[in-house]
């Protein structure tokens, strides 16, 4: 006798059948990203050169562009030959009062001479009143004049530290007339060619590190507390079907606000409508691609 299954038992085994065959076997999921930088002008100026095109490898602090700085190094030009002006007027302190040093020593050498004759009843104490006198003045006048000049090397001095300052300010100015990029990795984006105008703040390329991605991937608040960071799990990068490469990765950062699950993501538990963002560093071996889908799996300790 053939025996018939009830409809909604073949109705509820095919259920169970589709769900143990979309079970999930991630513990979380999420995408792929990295590190962004939008590097912008920092001078105003026509671009001479853009020499980087999308996807071309950069490498930190390499020189990627030029703008215009001409008018930059003509004001620098002029700042240096104030400088050289002004350091020219500064006087020599040793020379112009070594007259009066030695007219001193001369006056003193007297004062010594006149006080052994005056011993000896040879000079009058007029004469010995004398040449204290004359040494004396001589003495004023060699402070007066050292003062004089001790203040005017140091207004020229103050001068030229100032001008030194502008001529420093100015280079800082011509070296940011060189476009360099920020970190090692990958341009994605160029905003601006040779020929355009760049001023302070307009975006000149995006640039990322592809080597060093995270996935960002959501868990529920049931499995936050089991998380840390610097937690080793297994990243799955998922291309579709069966094509899926498994990386080493550590958590790196936790959010400590809670979210809505983005539409695009799910949970093991569907229910959960909160959910925590998590970054977790991997190793990019070049098949990762920004935006990808990925998942994570707990290893077991």
């Amino acid at each position: 006798m053939k025996r018939t299954v009830p409809y909604f038992m073949l109705a509820s085994l095919l259920l169970m059948t589709a769900c143990q065959n979309h079970k999930r076997d991630y513990d979380a999921e999420g995408f792929f990203e990295s590190t962004e930088v939008i590097v912008s002008s920092e001078a105003n100026g026509v671009i001479l050169s853009m020499d980087i095109r999308e996807g071309d490898e950069v490498v930190k602090g390499q020189v990627v562009g030029t703008i215009d700085s001409t008018q930059l190094y003509l004001a620098k030009m002029q700042l240096l030959k104030s400088l050289e002006s002004v350091e020219g007027n500064s006087p020599d302190v040793k020379k112009q009062v070594s007259v009066l040093e030695e007219q001193i020593k001369k006056l003193e050498n007297e004062k010594k001479r006149v006080e052994n004759l005056y011993k000896d009843g040879a000079a009058t104490p007029k004469q010995l009143d004398d040449v204290n006198a004359q040494l004396a003045v001589a003495r004023s006048q060699y402070e007066a004049q050292y003062s004089s000049l001790h203040n005017t090397v140091t207004s020229i001095n103050a001068q030229s530290s100032s001008i030194e300052m502008q001529v420093a300010q100015m280079d800082d100015r011509l070296s940011k007339c060189k476009v360099r990029s920020p970190l090692s990795g990958t341009v994605l984006s160029l905003y601006a060619h040779s020929g355009e105008f760049a001023a302070a703040g307009k975006p000149l390329f995006k640039v990322a590190d592809l080597q060093n991605v995270y996935l960002r991937a959501y868990f529920s608040s049931g499995e936050i507390p089991g998380l840390k960071l610097g937690q080793q799990v297994k990243v799955y990068a998922d291309y579709g079907g069966d094509d899926t490469y498994a990386y080493d990765g550590t958590i790196e950062w936790i959010s400590q606000k809670s979210e809505f699950t983005p539409h695009n993501i799910q949970t093991p538990d569907e229910r959960n409508n909160l959910v925590y963002a998590v970054k977790i560093a991997v190793k990019n071996d070049g098949k990762i691609k920004l935006g990808m889908y990925g998942g994570v799996k707990f290893i077991e300790q």
